[in-house]
């Protein structure tokens, strides 16, 4: 019997009307509803008509987890007084709970999107319902853009609601609108009830989280929080924290509470996700949870909410090929989401591990996947949907050309698509297996060398990362699978079944019996075939040991493998499955592999083998050599007696680039040559040629191509005459050249007779003359014809900077005076005469001129 009372006191039946008149108009809506109104139970049931109300209809409705689509059927079950699997159902990955009568349907956005590459009308579907669009979760955007390709090509009649406790309203109704206009925006009014907040930062600083790692200092206060609040409040406590083994370090702190401590993350039991869905029995909770309980679950009795301030999210460092959760601070609009769970039924409290100084720094809102997450699984699902690049998909943000690029990459690799980007056949069959297409290469080839019951097996492992517990040695992971009677052994088993299925075996896999030997690898070893399908997997992360300790993968990442103790550590060979890297770390911390031998890693990473003659510089000479490599793993090197003198010489000029004129002898001579064509380049420009750093690096062929011929060392180069050989440099063609010594002389004759240097090294080129030297000159000498005067340094009789002028007749008539009156009591045994420009100009005493 359905319960109408519960169904009329959800406050988001005030905004039905106004949703069905939207989708019978415009054919699609954004519905926005606070959490708690009813937006995920009751907008389905009334959609399809289950409540009395408008024709009957078939609903699909998409929810980002499967935990959160689970909790959703059976909620809207029981307010029809049903089983789940009636008119109400549920599918997600492995699951399947539906029949001939169900009218809504629950599912996660992958499985809605593996139903549109193969029946991209939706048979039997009117309306589809895409409920916490505000996450912007990959397979939501995706699964949004395929549905509106689908109405316009299609069919035009397939309603869609973006539905939201909070969201960005105006680009998603842009978005569902297209080309007509905006959709109509539905609002619901929510009956919240007042939150007060608590700050309530850690007394010390902690260390900021990276990677997966969160400061444990940070975790026990969190965990003195959830006391302090249990004391301070009644109620039951929600606590948010970023991922499980952070969820289960508070649960052991927590140890003897008075309360019962569940709980829940994707990974859990059902039967406990169910214990928290249900409400209590008159006992205290604490519900530990990750961030699915922010908006798509409703936890009965919660009055107090303990928010540490952190989320985990995907992040790709393409450059590393390392794909992975990372700690991150929570969003403000997340933060709101948690604590507005404290206020559902009741006023309530969130204590928030912060200090309120800092909440105005963390960002306003997440990042959407489609910025930050690794693109291959995008990448194959738009190739095979007939948009390889994307460009034609209706998508609140565009993929990053460099990550979609990365991705198309992979693809290529492992035969998913071809050279134009279109799916191959292999590549559709690679997206039906609801897996990574990485994950479902392995299980392809792995399946022909393995067999499939094994490869689907090991593929299961490594789709949902087995507990820490488990150990870092895949092999010894798979083990403690077939052994174990855990949450996690069980959904592995069904998740090998299916992947089984997938490739053409059902049933044939996860049973836990013996190998079968079914395949060509029949009789090897568990660790062989754990190895041959992670590295199949990931053929980039192979990892050969190496002499300064640790490995190096084929991507060209050092890995760190496991603690003391692990076996890890000492093996040749790895086949690296999960690796992140720590902030400034330089090496990648290998976090699951297997040990393998080279036969297997050059089997699976064949693509990335190469061999040939490689002639380069290094550490100051050229190396030549033949080499056979993996990726960046060196497996085989032969010196080259006679390599071929083209490559030598580019291997020279690629140092030259590399390690800056350094490498060449530049005497004074050379460097004042330089100077003098630097001032010619500033001064006149053109024909006279730029010689810094840059310039000369660029055509280092063109003033060093004799000496590049033969040049093997860093002491040939230093043999090298650079004077003579910038001089080729010069503008010879256009006869300029000659007349190079005129426009920048390296000396100048003053009136004594002397020939002086004239210094380019300055702005302005400086001419550096006794006084006396220059007595009866008028005027300033004038350089590169007569453009730019000299700057006269007058020195003393001894040498010393006595005046600087570039106006030698203003000197003369204005300033000669001053500092004659300082200098003849110092140097009284040469010339001062009243009037130096009618005066003999001398390099000599007054003696010495008297005795001609």
């Amino acid at each position: 019997m359905i319960a109408r009372d519960a169904l009329s006191q959800l406050p988001v039946r005030t905004a039905l009307p106004a949703l069905r008149a939207a989708l019978d108009g415009a054919g699609s809506a954004v519905l926005c509803a606070p959490p708690g109104t009813g937006k995920t139970t009751l907008v389905p049931l009334d959609l399809a008509g289950l409540t009395g109300a408008g024709p009957r209809r078939r609903v699909l409705v998409a929810e980002p987890r499967r935990i959160a689509a689970r909790a959703a059927a059976r909620r809207m079950a029981w307010l029809l007084g049903e089983q789940v699997g009636d008119r109400v159902g549920f599918t997600v990955r492995g699951e399947r709970r539906a029949g001939p009568r169900t009218a809504v349907e629950v599912v996660t956005t992958g499985v809605l999107l593996q139903r549109l590459q193969r029946d991209p009308e939706l048979a039997g579907v009117d309306v589809v319902v895409l409920d916490e669009c505000h996450e912007r979760h990959l397979d939501a955007d995706t699964s949004a853009a395929f549905l509106l390709d689908v109405r316009e090509t299609l069919r035009p009649e397939l309603r869609l609601v973006a539905a939201s406790a909070t969201t960005d309203a105006e680009g998603w109704a842009g978005l569902l609108g297209g080309a007509s206009g905006p959709a109509p925006v539905v609002a619901a009014a929510g009956v919240s009830h007042p939150v007060e907040t608590v700050w309530a930062p850690p007394e010390r600083p902690v260390r900021p989280a990276h990677g997966l790692r969160v400061d444990p200092a940070l975790l026990t206060h969190v965990a003195g929080v959830v006391r302090r609040a249990l004391r301070e409040r009644a109620g039951d406590v929600l606590c948010f924290l970023p991922g499980v083994g952070e969820i289960g370090r508070v649960a052991g702190e927590l140890a003897g509470v008075d309360a019962e401590v569940l709980q829940v993350h994707g990974r859990a039991p059902a039967e406990v996700q169910d214990a928290v869905l249900t409400g209590g029995d008159g006992v205290r909770r604490v519900v530990l949870a990750t961030s699915v309980a922010e908006s798509s679950l409703t936890v009965p009795g919660v009055r107090v909410v303990v928010d540490s301030g952190l989320a985990r999210v995907p992040r790709t460092d393409h450059a590393r090929g390392l794909s992975a959760l990372t700690t991150v601070r929570a969003s403000r609009a997340a933060a709101r989401q948690r604590a507005g769970r404290a206020g559902r039924e009741a006023p309530g409290v969130v204590y928030r591990c912060w200090a309120q100084g800092e909440d105005g720094r963390l960002p306003a809102f997440p990042d959407p996947e489609i910025r930050v997450a690794d693109l291959t699984a995008f990448a194959l699902q738009a190739a095979c949907w007939g948009d390889p690049d994307a460009s034609g998909l209706a998508l609140l943000d565009a993929p990053p050309a460099g990550a979609l690029a990365a991705a198309r990459e992979v693809l290529t690799a492992v035969g998913a698509v071809d050279a134009e980007g279109r799916a191959t056949p292999r590549g559709l069959r690679m997206a039906r297996m609801g897996v990574h297409p990485r994950l479902a290469r392995a299980l392809l080839d792995g399946s022909a060398e393995v067999g499939v019951r094994r490869a689907a097996e090991v593929v299961a492992l490594l789709s949902e990362e087995p507990p820490r517990a488990y150990g870092d040695d895949l092999a010894e992971a798979w083990r403690t699978a077939r052994r174990g009677g855990d949450g996690y052994a069980a959904r592995w088993r069904q998740e090998a079944r299916r992947l089984a299925a997938a490739v053409g075996e059902p049933g044939a896999a996860g049973t836990g019996e013996a190998p079968r030997g079914d395949g060509a690898g029949r009789g090897a070893p568990d660790d062989a075939v754990a190895g041959l399908v992670a590295a199949l997997a990931f053929p980039e992360r192979v990892a050969r040991a190496r002499g300064a300790g640790g490995h190096l993968m084929a991507s060209g990442t050092g890995a760190e493998p496991g603690g003391e103790g692990s076996r890890l550590r000492d093996a040749r060979w790895l086949a690296v499955a999960v690796a992140d890297r720590p902030v400034a770390a330089a090496s990648a911390r290998v976090r699951l592999a297997a040990v393998i031998d080279e036969d297997t890693a050059c089997a699976a990473a064949r693509a990335l083998y190469s061999s040939g003659e490689e002639v380069r510089w290094s550490d100051g000479e050229v190396v030549a050599r033949r080499v056979e490599r993996l990726g960046a793993i060196e497996l085989a090197v032969r010196p080259l007696s006679a390599p071929d003198p083209e490559l030598v010489r580019e291997a020279v000029v690629a140092g030259l680039r590399r390690e800056g004129l350094g490498l060449l002898r530049w005497p004074a001579g050379a460097v004042a040559v330089r100077q003098r064509m630097a001032f010619l380049h500033r001064e006149l420009g053109a024909p006279w040629p730029d010689v810094s750093d840059a310039a000369l690096l660029a055509r280092v062929e063109d003033w060093l191509g004799v000496e590049l011929g033969r040049a093997r060392r860093r002491a040939d180069l230093e043999r090298v005459d650079t004077g003579a050989a910038l001089a080729r440099l010069l503008p010879w063609a256009t006869g300029d050249a000659a007349r190079f010594d005129e426009l920048a002389p390296e000396r100048i004759e003053v009136p004594s007779g002397s020939r002086v240097r004239v210094d380019y090294g300055g702005e302005q080129p400086v001419l550096a003359v006794k006084l006396q030297e220059l007595f009866g000159r008028q005027e300033s000498p004038r350089i590169a014809g007569g453009r730019v005067p000299v700057l006269v340094h007058l020195l003393s009789p001894a040498g010393r900077p006595a005046a600087v002028t570039a106006d030698l007749a203003s000197f003369w008539r204005d300033g000669y005076r001053a500092v004659r009156a300082e200098l003849r009591g110092r140097y009284p045994k040469h010339p001062w005469p009243e009037d130096p420009s009618a005066a003999e100009p001398t390099r000599h005493t007054t003696a010495r001129l008297r005795r001609g």
